[in-house]
């Protein structure tokens, strides 16, 4: 069989060149000839591209039947061809769209989110590089203790696009609770206080929908990262399109849904116990038990998310920051500036000393 694979490129319907999409347009643009196209008119050209991604899917499928080990197979799909410039392009097995390193074609690797793999839902980038990097040096200028040239563009070692994996849930559930509660009530008669304590049996249940939890849906990935610059709003889901990848790095998931199941069901009992709890007021003390929850329903979107991804090179280290490529929201650790800390520490150690002064010489 052979190991290079074709990259797909979505063209520009009137010159040929790759077609990149353009966030802050919301449109499909041609950066040869101008043309700018929306997603509706680049139906039919997705529509052949399911074709191949079939035909590619079954070649998949017709290899693992073959009996070629594993890890053979995953070895032979690091490899494409990149029908721009001919070049073959290496890539990591959770790499669905990046581009050409020698001419710098937007590609999608074709057969790597097809079929189960394919997104069933897509958020698009809402700004462009030159905006997330605008956003970010924002966010650094507000920071007091950040390096004078942490806002240097200049000094940004790269910043890029990426769209991530992550499952999206959605449940209908029915919660039950039980707790115990006292109300104590005091007064005074004559020359004695009184303390009366009652003692409550509580039950509380309940029909709980839950609407978009995100979970992240790549092992190798921070959690951390992909979890700090959620949320994303609902409203920004969109029914997944191939052509939104175009001029984007995209990760393809390799976390399933059923090993997250249960992390998800442990944070519905958890809002499930909070939704709960905030109807029993007016007691002194409430000590709730455990919620039932009973899950009549889950519905799970595969979801890719965009994120604008930073880093920035500083005395030899390499920081990393993530912005949600929909909101703008920034996750990462900021370097700190020794002498402003410094600086700080006379100002206040100055401070001290002429309060001490002051002091003794009252007294």
């Amino acid at each position: 069989m052979d190991a290079t694979k074709s990259a797909v490129t979505y063209q520009c319907p009137n010159c040929g060149a790759g077609l990149l999409f353009k966030p802050d347009k919301q449109k499909f643009c041609c950066e040869f000839c101008l043309s700018e196209f929306t997603e509706a008119e680049l139906k039919q050209q997705e529509k052949t591209q399911a074709g191949e991604d079939a035909a590619s899917a079954a070649a998949e499928d017709a290899s693992r039947e073959s009996g070629i080990p594993d890890e053979e197979f995953c070895a032979q799909m690091s490899e494409y061809h990149c029908d721009a410039c001919g070049a073959e392009i290496l890539s990591d097995e959770s790499t669905a769209a990046t581009e050409c390193p020698y001419c710098h074609n937007p590609i999608i690797l074709s057969g790597r989110l097809t079929g189960q793999m394919r997104p069933h839902k897509v958020i698009p980038f809402k700004f462009d590089k030159q905006a997330a990097m605008d956003k970010f040096f924002a966010f650094a200028k507000t920071k007091k203790f950040v390096p004078k040239d942490f806002a240097d563009p200049a000094r940004v070692e790269k910043i890029c696009g990426i769209y991530y994996p992550f499952w999206v849930t959605d449940a209908d559930t029915g919660a039950s609770m039980q707790a115990r509660a006292t109300k104590v009530r005091s007064w005074r008669q004559g020359d004695y206080r009184y303390t009366e304590t009652s003692n409550f049996q509580i039950a509380r249940a309940g029909e709980i929908h839950f609407e978009d939890i995100v979970t992240p849906a790549l092992k190798e990935e921070d959690q951390a990262m992909l979890s700090g610059i959620l949320p994303y709003p609902s409203d920004s889901l969109q029914d997944f399109s191939m052509p939104y990848l175009s001029g984007f790095v995209a990760k393809k998931r390799n976390i399933e849904q059923e090993s997250v199941r249960d992390s998800v069901k442990a944070r519905m009992v958890q809002y499930s116990s909070t939704l709960l709890q905030r109807t029993i007021k007016g007691y002194t003390t409430v000590q709730p038990t455990a919620p039932r929850l009973l899950v009549h329903e889950m519905h799970w979107d595969y979801t890719l998310m965009p994120i604008w991804l930073l880093t920035y090179q500083r005395k030899g280290r390499t920081y990393t920051y993530a912005m949600n490529g929909y909101t703008g929201k920034v996750y990462g650790e900021l370097p700190v500036s020794g002498g402003k800390l410094a600086a700080l520490g006379g100002i206040l150690g100055g401070v001290a000393a002429v309060v001490a002064f002051l002091i003794a010489f009252l007294l």
